[in-house]
């Protein structure tokens, strides 16, 4: 797995019980995956030969980002390497403006969207389709970053960034976010895990509810079609994460990620198979595990940095488990900054309301000190 996150460690994890040994690109020996996986390289996924020393020897390439060139998986592909996914589909997830041109050539739901390099084509787009407008990097952007919310054209003049691409989108009118995560394998088999309700604060996905609640059967079904439809046309192998918008007049696509995804942690403990699982099982072929949901109700909550950069988590782990038994605590071992994600929790129950509040306040504890 190129990438040292927490995605590659908990995807290690998964890995010791189906017996197989996950080797780690990572950047630094700090980060999270590299402190618990014993066969860790270091190098800069950006470089030809330090992927392709790394490839050395593996059964199968994967990643837990998005980040390594198109042309650089196709360069592996082409020397023999196992690669899933492979630039061809990877490509829609590392590029908005190509995962926008597919989608519309392909006829999925979206927002009405244009490249752009100039104001004056963001002007005439805000002009056409009404501001506000969101404005985003067409690579390398996440959790907020790299997308704004423009009211105006003047607006665009201090966040626009000469050389490099983006796009401009229609602002839509959403009731929430959804997600659904589905994996498939190279033989074809497809597996989904229920449609899910994320909830963003800036940009960042503070927690994530399972089943999305209140979703009508035609909605779930719609989601779950189009995201393995997605999967199919887009030849995706391993787990993918289809984000939506849900409107007044349906669903809309919102971005795409093909790995496991914060979307999917309440899968470790609230699914017969989590993400991290079914990603190992797709990439090597084996068949896919039983999704299906250990409880009637799971709610993950993330763990982010506060505004001094830190969470301490001493002594509160101590007094957490003490004070929420049944919640489950995972912490990635990376170093704090603010707004980034650190960890998270998750609990099950059969009445949502009290899942819920266990899980947030576990999590504000956490995050916050103070009474339990």
């Amino acid at each position: 797995m190129v990438g040292g996150g927490q995605l590659a460690r908990m995807t290690h994890q998964a890995a010791i019980s189906l017996g197989q040994s996950l080797r780690i690109l990572a950047q630094s020996p700090q980060d999270g995956a590299a402190l618990v996986t014993a066969d860790v390289m270091i190098g800069d996924h950006t470089s030809y030969d330090a992927v392709v020393s790394f490839a050395a020897g593996c059964d199968v390439l994967t990643f837990d980002h998005e980040h390594v060139p198109t042309d650089l998986i196709r360069s592996l592909a082409a020397a023999g390497h196992v690669v899933h996914p492979g630039a061809d589909s990877l490509v829609h997830a590392q590029d908005k403006a190509v995962m926008r041109a597919a989608l519309r050539a392909a006829g999925f739901p979206g927002p009405k969207w244009a490249s752009v390099s100039t104001v004056a084509e963001i002007d005439e787009f805000g002009d056409a389709h009404g501001w506000p407008v969101v404005l985003k990097v067409a690579r390398g952007g996440y959790d907020g970053r790299g997308v704004w919310t423009l009211p105006d054209a003047g607006a665009a003049t201090h966040v626009l960034e000469p050389g490099r691409r983006h796009i401009v989108e229609q602002r839509v009118p959403i009731r929430r976010e959804l997600a659904a995560l589905v994996a498939r394998s190279p033989f074809g088999q497809v597996s989904l895990w229920p449609i899910v309700q994320t909830v963003q604060h800036d940009g960042i996905c503070v927690e994530v509810i399972a089943p999305a609640p209140d979703l009508s059967e035609e909605l779930a079904g719609n989601a779950a079609r189009l995201a393995v439809l997605l999967a199919e046309k887009l030849g995706v192998v391993g787990v993918m994460a289809v984000e939506f918008f849900e409107t007044p007049d349906g669903l809309l696509v919102n971005e795409l990620a093909m790995r496991p995804h914060n979307s999917g942690h309440w899968t470790i403990e609230g699914s017969r198979t989590s993400q991290f699982e079914q990603h190992l099982r797709a990439v090597l072929d084996y068949p896919l595990g039983s999704t299906a949901m250990t409880a009637p109700w799971v709610v993950m909550a993330n763990l982010l940095g506060g505004p001094d950069g830190g969470m301490r988590i001493d002594e509160r782990v101590h007094h957490a488990m003490a004070g929420w038994p049944d919640v489950k605590l995972h912490l990635y071992g990376k170093a704090p900054r603010p707004g980034r994600k650190l960890g998270h929790v998750t609990a099950l129950g059969s009445d949502l309301a009290e899942v819920r509040a266990r899980a947030q306040a576990a999590a504000r504890y956490l995050h916050q000190g103070g009474q339990r």
